[in-house]
């Protein structure tokens, strides 16, 4: 069993619910839930925030958050988990944003650094960062791996 096998089943298992903010990764988070039939029963869905003013309006990430800290940093994923959980009825958010490449690198946040933020309804946000320093699309397809590991981790310690 893989791990969004075993995301998917202990969701229904607990009767908890999840939605998700994604940003460079592009929908490949949800696409990667609901290729496993029976996803409905637990996932709302996703906001593919790739704009900055889409991080603003649709997840209430703040302007100044984006100004001074910008879109790839904890400030930024922190927001986005926090607005998604106030906008939906979800038990559990994910929000990611991150520097997939090739370009958008800084000597700071170089191609490859992700932030994820795991969050459950009326508990403290995890968010961690990550640097894969691979390509584009080696870079979504291991913050889906990173992002589903640590919901899984965040599962099995509530």
């Amino acid at each position: 069993m893989d791990i969004v096998e075993r995301v998917h089943n202990e969701l229904l298992r607990r009767k908890k619910t999840l939605a998700l903010a994604e940003s460079c990764t592009g929908g490949a988070l949800a696409a990667r839930i609901t290729a496993i039939p029976g996803a409905s029963q637990f996932f709302l869905g996703s906001i593919v925030a790739y704009a900055n003013a889409w991080k603003e309006k649709l997840l209430g990430v703040s302007s100044i958050t984006l100004k001074d800290k910008g879109a790839v940093s904890r400030e930024t994923v922190e927001e986005m988990v926090l607005g998604l959980l106030e906008r939906t009825e979800a038990d559990y958010g994910i929000a990611i944003s991150g520097i997939a490449g090739p370009g958008g690198a800084t000597c700071d946040r170089p191609v490859g650094t992700v932030y994820i933020a795991i969050a459950q309804r009326g508990q403290k946000v995890d968010v961690e960062r990550i640097e894969i320093p691979k390509s584009r699309l080696q870079i979504i397809e291991a913050t889906v791996d990173a992002a589903l590991i640590l919901l899984w981790r965040r599962l099995c310690i509530n």
